[in-house]
């Protein structure tokens, strides 16, 4: 039997709350070309920003948005703004999340290798989504994301959207060790390489830090964006001249 064709989107589980919307795009389904193909997403990667804008608009059509999602300029940091408060112009703000409490409010992040996470109350009142690259995870940029939702991690949901997988992810000791400082048994997240170097499984690292800030609902994971050429675009499989895909989340009006 032949594979089937790549899809240019992925959804969460089906228990997803009721009025929530999460959506993680492919790299397929767009208008780019050579490295960018075909549905980049972001204008700082390299890509004719006129593509990217219609790539942008092509993606609002196929999703049906309720409105433009909140870009952000993203930053490997921890900061979670409030997308409803946000009122910056046409500049992207700084920051490597975003939340809402409004509906028809679209948050996004952009990716090719870091972990997208999305994270929603159980009762469908707030959504978040972060990008989780590794220095951002451990600095605790999940927790940032908990931390701005009005409900307790106990009523939190999380998926966790596409990423590089643990047997392509190589990493140096420092990364280890920016792991294990703060808990040492994230190093059960990491396999030895050769010589220093080792490999890191940034899924299991997430669903750590999630359940040790008391989330137990967590789906999603198990693609690798370095190993789906097809699929994914990926920074590091294509030496930092590629695409960015999107994961955004909404709480919808309807």
């Amino acid at each position: 039997m032949s594979e089937p064709r790549p899809v240019p989107f992925l959804g969460p589980s089906p228990a997803w709350p009721a009025g929530v919307r999460a959506v993680a795009t492919t790299r397929v389904g767009g208008l780019g070309t050579g490295p960018w193909a075909t549905l980049g997403l972001s204008a700082g990667g390299g890509d004719d920003p006129a593509i990217v804008d219609a790539n942008r608009a092509r993606l609002a059509r196929l999703l049906a948005l309720p409105a433009s999602p909140l870009w952000l300029r993203q930053v490997h940091g921890t900061q979670v703004i409030h997308a409803d408060a946000w009122a910056g112009g046409d500049a992207a703000p700084q920051a490597d999340g975003a939340w809402t409490q409004a509906r028809d409010t679209v948050c996004a992040v952009l990716t090719a290798d870091c972990l997208p996470v999305v994270l929603a109350a159980n009762d469908g009142s707030a959504v978040a989504v972060v990008h989780a690259g590794w220095k951002g995870l451990a600095a605790g940029v999940i927790e940032s994301g908990l931390e701005c939702l009005p409900t307790p991690p106990d009523g939190v949901q999380a998926w966790l959207g596409p990423a590089i997988g643990p047997r392509a992810f190589e990493v140096g000791p420092e990364v280890r060790e920016a792991f294990v400082s703060r808990d040492p048994e994230h190093g059960e997240a990491f396999r030895r390489g050769q010589g220093d170097r080792w490999w890191a499984d940034l899924y299991a690292l997430a669903r750590r830090r999630l359940r040790r800030a008391g989330v137990t609902r967590i789906s999603g994971g198990g693609w690798c964006t370095y190993g789906e050429p097809e699929r994914f675009f990926s920074h590091r499989r294509d030496q930092g001249r590629t695409g960015r895909m999107a994961t955004l989340a909404w709480l919808h009006s309807r």
